[in-house]
């Protein structure tokens, strides 16, 4: 595995790679990687001919009092890791690479950016959409991989692509889970036992949603009110929001139909979580992704 820190190397050697007729398999992340990161890597590798991962803790996506610097970080831990896995290209810029002097530019996706993390996170997609769109413009990919856990960013990027006529794929991912449930993050690393313990509360709920929609229970209004008692039953915790919404605008709907996400953001303690439940509806039958 190569590692390369400028835009220029990495343009350049994507640029050699297209030559070659090679199909390049981009997983953009933020490091402090652990599963989820890696099950993406491995679906790039599976069905593309070069796999490029970028690292890079993205300054722009996050508030002022928001994590930023003691966001986890290991380079070297991270490298090792995506040795093993086969990765071809590492792209690690600085960001002064990313973000030089002078640099007012950014890209905003109107619509899906308002609600939900948009509400309670100002700013977060705006600069997710522009080092996102950074990176695609200097790794030239053919497919990049993202996963379902951050499902509002995934419906903002491909509105994005969409928009912008970039020629590429965007392919989400699976949740991946540890045994109990709990959704994988980089930030499950800031967790307390019992902090750990009581952020299965997202995970049980979503379950919950699931049993009721099962159960013939369609308006989002009593889907909301019993995973809200179930959070706000866990230690600790302090729900921004749990909302039934369109899996593509993320406006939200008084009823489930069609194609439909299930999301919640909650603190337990002083860490920030989000998980979520996709519900697709066809001819009266329902498909649950979580």
């Amino acid at each position: 595995m190569k590692t390369l820190t400028t835009a220029a190397e990495m343009q350049l050697a994507a640029a050699g790679l297209r030559g070659l007729d090679k199909h390049i398999g981009f997983v953009p992340t933020m490091g402090a990687l652990h599963e989820g990161h890696l099950a993406l890597v491995r679906r790039a590798k599976k069905e593309c001919d070069a796999t490029v991962v970028s690292l890079f803790v993205n300054p722009a996506q996050f508030g002022p009092h928001e994590d930023y610097l003691k966001y986890p970080r290991d380079l070297e831990r991270d490298t090792a890791l995506l040795s093993r896995e086969g990765v071809a290209l590492l792209f690690a810029p600085s960001v002064e690479e990313m973000y030089p002097d002078g640099f007012q530019t950014y890209t905003m996706v109107e619509g899906a950016s308002a609600p939900l993390e948009g509400q309670f996170r100002p700013g977060h997609f705006r600069g997710v959409a522009t080092v996102v769109l950074k990176l695609f413009n200097i790794v030239q990919p053919h497919a990049a991989y993202f996963g379902q856990k951050d499902a509002q960013q995934c419906a903002i990027i491909r509105r994005m692509v969409r928009d912008l006529n970039l020629p590429l794929e965007i392919v989400v991912c699976p949740i991946v889970r540890e045994p109990d449930g709990l959704a994988l993050s980089s930030r499950n690393a800031y967790l307390k036992p019992d902090e750990r313990q009581a952020a299965l509360a997202l995970y049980r709920s979503l379950c919950r949603a699931r049993e009721l929609i099962e159960a013939g229970e369609r308006r989002s209004d009593e889907l909301i009110r019993q995973m809200r008692a179930l959070v706000e039953a866990a230690p600790g915790s302090r729900i921004d929001y749990v909302a039934v919404a369109d899996a593509d605008s993320f406006e939200p709907r008084p009823m489930v139909a069609g194609r439909t996400v299930i999301a919640l953001a909650v603190w337990i303690g002083g860490t920030r979580l989000i998980d979520n439940l996709i519900v697709e509806e066809t001819g009266g039958r329902f498909a649950f992704h979580l």
